[in-house]
């Protein structure tokens, strides 16, 4: 069964020598790695990892960069590393998204083979998701290049950890709201949007929605594949391990063995809709979705 981890994060071989130098360049770096605990990877670990899991292709974010100049340095390295891997590592670029040359910008990631944008933050790049205007000529670029863009978005709810943040789903549905027929990527299970997609009007707005499952172990039970598979369609759900926050093998594992999903929905789960969504190869004797 071909595995597509939809969300991982990598970094340039520089940022992971000098933390420090980093944390001192971007307030949310530092709060998510001035902990030396704090995994930093590059890409040949990230493909030292695939190897052990068994994952064929990884879609690899950068860092949300409050410095446009931080993203672009960060979209150079991995549209490098994603040439040479061979198709394994496929890459979404960076971006301010309220930037005057944000959509400028992303038509240059695209051209060099970005499959989306993201991962975006409002509370590192000092936007909100509530102001969608603002976000506008980002979002026609996408549309009109037929690219997604993958969303942070936290849980109003529960335990504090660095970088949850207040991207909460009630400001969230503004901007879908606002674009309800761009391809959105609403990471970390949309902290927990799609519960409230049981409102038509809810529903209605997140109807291009897709939902990645990074970092689940430290937010959820593993009933939540089963639960958001029956309220919004096995077809809108993405494995994606959020590695190196956790690791590849131990929750491709648990997924296969926990999730409650039967075979078919497994293969669309774990590569199939991540094919689909951000255009990647994808055999077609599994079954892809349309």
């Amino acid at each position: 069964m071909t595995v597509i981890d939809a969300h991982v994060h990598i970094f340039p071989t520089e940022v992971v020598a000098q933390r420090d130098h980093f944390c001192r360049l971007d307030p949310w770096f530092d709060a998510l790695y001035r902990n030396p605990r704090a995994r930093l990877v590059t890409a040949e670990e990230l493909l030292a990892s695939m190897d052990d899991a068994g994952i064929q292709t990884a879609v690899a974010a950068g860092f949300p960069w409050a410095d446009p100049a931080l993203c672009r340095y960060h979209n150079e390295y991995l549209a490098e590393v994603a040439r040479r891997s061979a198709g394994r590592i496929a890459w979404l670029a960076t971006v301010v998204p309220h930037h005057p040359q944000a959509a400028v910008e992303t038509e240059r990631w695209f051209a060099l083979g970005a499959a989306g944008v993201g991962e975006l933050n409002a509370d590192a790049q000092g936007f909100r998701w509530d102001e969608p205007e603002r976000l506008q000529d980002l979002v026609s670029v996408c549309q009109h290049a037929r690219r997604p863009l993958m969303a942070h978005v936290s849980e109003p709810l529960g335990h504090w950890y660095p970088g949850k943040g207040m991207a909460w789903p009630q400001r969230f549905v503004r901007f879908l709201e606002r674009f309800p027929d761009l391809t959105v990527v609403a990471a970390h299970w949309g902290g927990g949007l799609p519960f409230y997609e049981l409102m038509p009007e809810i529903a209605a707005a997140a109807r291009n929605v897709v939902y990645d499952s990074a970092a689940s172990t430290y937010l959820y039970r593993f009933q939540v594949f089963r639960i958001v598979s029956d309220l919004v369609g096995p077809d809108r759900v993405l494995f994606g391990s959020d590695y190196p926050v956790l690791r590849q093998r131990r929750f491709l594992e648990r997924v296969r063995a926990e999730a409650d999903l039967s075979a078919s929905e497994l293969v669309a789960v774990l590569g199939g809709n991540a094919a689909r969504v951000y255009g990647l190869p994808f055999p077609m004797g599994e079954g892809r979705p349309q």
